[in-house]
């Protein structure tokens, strides 16, 4: 338990890691739940774990399991793949989740908070939620971009999903002081591409350079979190303009079917997937992987940092 008896099961892996200062990373399992069907699910989770402990650091994946926050899982991974029933929690859904003595697999802005109250800075994603197209008559904006405006917490994805309104998720970023660090690259990603056609104004080629922004963010008191944008390597990358075509024709269907809500990225994910003919799966799956290896090498040189400091 935490002082404030928040119930948190922190794995013994991860907190002996955490009490002797080496390298963390927290990762999220919405991308269990509900972001891929299962057993690939699984098969990714276990994978990108892996990925993590081959770089140096310890894998963290944070979920709800029994109303239980768990901060690193072993055989109950496999447990909440298989689970169809497990919720899909933001940061404001954790409270009720928990009262209930429910399951579910913690989104981006969830994952944020729950490492950030277990003491892990580094965390990798797949891509970030933002602004969805026609929020100006929606207002529908990801609680993620606001979790990243107000918790001390480093994200390492690629970039956001093209789903989304980017150049308006990069203004909200930059409204709420959230600094975008390009890995690696000017262009800021997008998910399936590695490039959006908007740029980032902060480039950093190595993980010592990129540990050394975080950290000082941090000490500079700025209260947020940094997004530092990893774009999916070159070989596993789709067509732009195919994927776009897809992304078109799957958005047109929800709003016809009026689905909305959390009920959303679920939905286009799973259509694009249909019409590229799983190509854009095999994407996700190695972006994430690719994302996993980058914040593993930058938690170890912000371990490493930390210690010199």
């Amino acid at each position: 338990m935490t002082p404030l008896n928040i119930p948190i099961l922190v794995a013994e892996d991860v907190a002996d890691a955490l009490a002797e200062g080496r390298a963390v990373v927290a990762l999220e399992s919405t991308v269990i739940t509900h972001g891929m069907p299962y057993p690939e699910n699984a098969v990714t989770a276990r994978n990108v774990e892996d990925v993590v402990m081959s770089r140096g650091a310890i894998p963290a994946t944070i979920a709800v399991i029994d109303g239980v926050i768990r901060v690193g899982l072993s055989e109950d991974l496999d447990k909440l793949a298989a689970d169809r029933t497990a919720a899909k929690a933001s940061s404001r859904d954790l409270a009720a989740v928990m009262a209930r003595k429910g399951s579910a697999g913690t989104t981006v802005s969830a994952t944020m908070r729950i490492a950030a109250l277990a003491g892990v800075d580094t965390f990798a994603t797949g891509g970030v939620g933002g602004v969805h197209r026609g929020a100006a008559e929606t207002f529908d904006v990801s609680a993620d971009l606001v979790e990243l405006g107000r918790t001390e917490t480093a994200v390492v994805c690629a970039g956001v999903k093209s789903i989304l309104d980017i150049p308006k998720t990069l203004e909200f970023l930059e409204t709420h002081r959230v600094p975008v660090f390009g890995y690696r690259t000017d262009a800021f990603p997008a998910f399936y591409a590695p490039d959006s056609g908007e740029r980032v104004e902060h480039r950093f080629d190595t993980p010592e350079a990129i540990a050394k922004a975080i950290l000082l963010h941090q000490r500079l008191g700025s209260g947020t979190g940094a997004l530092i944008a990893n774009p999916i390597p070159a070989r596993d990358a789709l067509d732009a303009a195919e994927i776009e075509t897809a992304i078109a024709k799957a958005v047109a269907e929800a709003e016809e079917r009026r689905i909305a809500g959390k009920a959303l990225t679920p939905f286009l994910l799973a259509r694009i997937a249909e019409l590229s003919g799983g190509k854009s799966l095999a994407a996700n799956m190695a972006l994430i992987r690719h994302n996993a290896h980058v914040a593993a090498d930058i938690a170890v040189a912000l371990a490493a940092l930390k210690k010199q400091m």
